[in-house]
């Protein structure tokens, strides 16, 4: 049977999405449990490929076929919209509004946006727009990706001298350790990833997940939505924060409401206020328009881009 060619585009966000869109496309980027691109893949039951800039198209090289189906990368997978794409034809486009979120595309063919059937997106679907997305929409992102991952399998066995509230919502990969720690899943799903560790003593509480090869430190203080990359190592107290992989926040410290890179290191007891002095409205650094933006968040903490020291 033939199989359809499917390539993901950076879009419009990308400079919104910067710094950590200068050494990834969007597609790479982590919310949830899984990557943009992961979580099309499992979706659509197929691997895909990247229009990006320039300079990172050697690394993220886009293999064009005869017939392909382009993907706006801000967009994640939901049900209706994978089979609205998966049902796409020629000269046929989906919309959100007036952004183009998929279209059909002929080996070098120049799109006329004029000359297209366009249908409108249907349902709800979770778009990553701003870096503060990243954590902002993170819960509903773990809480897709779960039922994704673990649908129609089973977790292995929660150890005897671990806590478990709401048992159903956790599931376990193989190879993960987790001695005498308390997974309180009431408020959102727990994943540990295979071959994770969570050291004895560790608090934590959904939505979260923990990427392969990842570790919780001793006594770590985490509350959801929470995702540790793989990969990586925290401890300290740790609360609505995306660890993209690779990074460690190894010691005791707070870190809310933030997004880290790869590869990046926080020292001991580094510590972020993520919430102002004065209660007022939190702005950012906008790479975009090189001046601060407005976020509507009361409660914003660090946006650390990749190979990043702080300590």
């Amino acid at each position: 049977s033939f199989r359809m060619n499917y390539i993901l585009f950076d879009g419009e966000n990308r400079e919104a999405l910067l710094p950590f869109t200068y050494t990834r496309p969007v597609a790479d980027l982590r919310i949830g449990i899984l990557t943009i691109r992961e979580k099309w893949e499992l979706s659509l039951g197929a691997t895909t490929t990247t229009v990006t800039e320039d300079y990172l198209s050697d690394k993220y090289p886009m293999v064009e076929m005869e017939q392909n189906v382009m993907i706006n990368a801000s967009y994640t997978p939901s049900e209706v919209l994978v089979t609205q794409i998966k049902n796409l034809k020629e000269n046929q486009a989906v919309f959100d509004g007036d952004t183009m979120v998929a279209f059909f595309s002929l080996e070098d063919q120049e799109i006329d946006i004029d000359t297209l059937e366009v249908f409108q997106i249907e349902g709800t679907v979770l778009k990553v727009e701003r870096t503060w997305d990243i954590f902002s929409k993170n819960g509903a992102a773990i809480k897709a990706d779960f039922k994704l991952l673990t649908e129609e399998r089973t977790s292995a066995p929660i150890p005897e001298n671990t806590v478990a509230f709401n048992p159903e919502a956790i599931f376990i990969e193989e190879g993960a350790k987790l001695p005498l720690c308390v997974l309180n899943a009431t408020d959102g799903p727990i994943y540990i990833g295979k071959n994770a560790e969570i050291m004895e003593g560790s608090l934590v509480r959904g939505p979260f997940a923990l990427c392969e090869g990842s570790t919780l430190k001793m006594g770590a203080k985490i509350y959801g939505p929470t995702t540790v990359g793989p990969h990586s190592k925290v401890g300290g107290e740790v609360n609505n924060s995306v660890f993209f992989g690779y990074s460690n926040k190894g010691h005791d410290g707070f870190l809310g409401n933030s997004v880290i890179g790869e590869w990046c290191n926080l020292g001991a007891d580094t510590n972020n206020s993520n919430l102002k002095n004065n209660y007022a409205e939190v702005r950012i650094w906008s790479y975009e328009t090189e001046n601060f933006a407005k976020t509507g968040l009361q409660f914003c903490g660090l946006m650390m881009g990749d190979h990043s020291k702080c300590g």
